[in-house]
């Protein structure tokens, strides 16, 4: 089948200080920042569900309830921070504050030893992550060809992937060299989010999604919420909401792994590794790709792959190449979706509600993601994890043709549309 969606109007037409076939310079400087700030977040990340299940002792109901509020509970915030972007027109100073606030939660990490504690933790982090996310985005558009925007997110989250492998892999060290260094790892990771705070304070200017050099750029319009009827967007908020229920947790194929092969506790760090390794390497070439043929199309494709990942996590085989195989599906998912998902909500949305529209598509995955992680973990505590994955697969197999249906369109974006 083949998916594709056309981009035409005036307003997706390369403006801005991106213009051109290179990646701006903001986009690489955002995305350094993302780097350092997935070091601090996916080393705590990395380590949160053996922390949880192993040194606490919470069940899998309670992992699940704290997984969909790390997953979720950022939908509560994602439109308000891209509205607030759009209308202010300070998308840098958005993002900064949900920066600060992120960093802000690693230090109540230090001190969080019980559900209660970890449950305010986690939501104070994930709520910076949806204030931070839309408006962050909303800069790389406006710093990007809109013909090009797939090859710069591509590009973002390749560096952001950078961050999110070396994250795990300096829990793996700290916990190889401590075996009981889970404060250690929270103190390195307070480090590392205050660096990517203030780098975004003190480099990244505040561009406006709206802007165009001043010889060919009228007052820009304001934003208005009619700027967000477009029936393509509506299409992919609605799909991307099917796909998000059936789309559970890293952290639970990882603890199925773990259980099944068996291996040491203090490699579980490492699988976080591979997966993003594989993301860091197909981030932009998936985003290239997804600018020629078609973003919707690599967007099912992304979510195939999730589906071949769950398929291999359900086998009741053991052995180190069927891991691997699950974390290169799970990386190549990740890959294909990431990113793409914020193209087409640009695709779709003016320049002045940009950070909006990303908020929306942003929004309604992780409202399905809230819904769906405490619904896995209490089908794996009720049936055990195997059948909880064959079940969530055989739902997400049904969705996809579904999705193919809704994402269809009369043609497939162009570079110099």
């Amino acid at each position: 089948m083949y998916i594709s969606l056309r981009s035409t109007p005036d307003n997706m037409r390369p403006q801005g200080p991106g213009t051109g076939a290179k990646v701006s310079s903001v986009v690489i400087t955002l995305g350094i920042v993302s780097m350092l700030t997935d070091i601090s977040s996916e080393s705590v990340s990395a380590i949160l569900p053996l922390y949880i299940t192993g040194v606490i002792g919470l069940s899998t109901i309670a992992y699940g309830f704290l997984d969909g509020i790390y997953q979720g509970i950022s939908a509560f915030v994602r439109i308000a921070a891209g509205w607030a972007s759009d209308r202010g027109g300070q998308p840098k100073w958005v993002a900064f504050f949900g920066y600060g606030l992120s960093a802000l939660a690693r230090v109540g990490l230090l001190f969080a030893s019980g559900f209660a504690a970890l449950t305010a933790v986690i939501t104070v982090d994930r709520l910076g992550k949806g204030i931070r996310t839309a408006p962050r985005d909303a800069l790389i558009s406006a710093s990007s060809d809109a013909g090009n925007f797939g090859r710069s997110f591509g590009t973002h989250r390749m560096l952001d992937t950078v961050g999110a492998a070396l994250g795990p892999l300096l829990a793996f060290v700290i916990l190889f060299l401590i075996p009981d260094g889970y404060s250690t790892v929270f103190v390195v990771s307070l480090a590392f989010a205050l660096l990517g705070v203030a780098l975004l304070g003190i480099v990244v200017p505040n561009i406006r999604p709206a802007e165009r050099p001043a010889e060919t750029q009228p007052a820009a319009p304001r934003f208005r919420w009619k700027q967000l009827t477009d029936p393509r967007l509506r299409r992919l908020l609605v799909a991307a909401g099917l796909l998000g229920l059936f789309t559970i947790g890293d952290g639970f194929i990882y603890l199925l792994l773990q259980t099944r092969g068996a291996f040491a506790t203090q490699w579980f760090p490492l699988l976080y590794v591979g997966t993003n390794l594989t993301f860091l390497a197909l981030a932009i070439p998936f985003g290239r790709l997804a600018d020629r043929v078609g973003r919707a199309r690599i967007f099912v494709v992304g979510h195939l792959a999730l589906l071949a990942a769950y398929v291999v996590a359900a086998l009741p085989v053991n052995g180190a190449p069927l891991t691997i195989v699950c974390l290169l599906l799970l990386g190549v998912f990740y890959a294909a979706t990431d990113g793409i998902l914020a193209a087409l909500a640009s695709q779709f949305t003016p320049p002045e509600a940009r950070a909006t529209g990303i908020a929306a598509a942003q929004t309604v995955v992780a409202l399905s993601r809230l819904v769906a992680s405490p619904t896995f973990g209490l089908l794996w505590f009720l049936y055990g994890s195997q059948a909880a994955v064959v079940g969530v697969a055989v739902a997400l197999a049904i969705v996809i043709p579904v999705v193919a249906l809704l994402l269809r369109g009369p043609a497939r974006v162009r570079a110099d549309a």
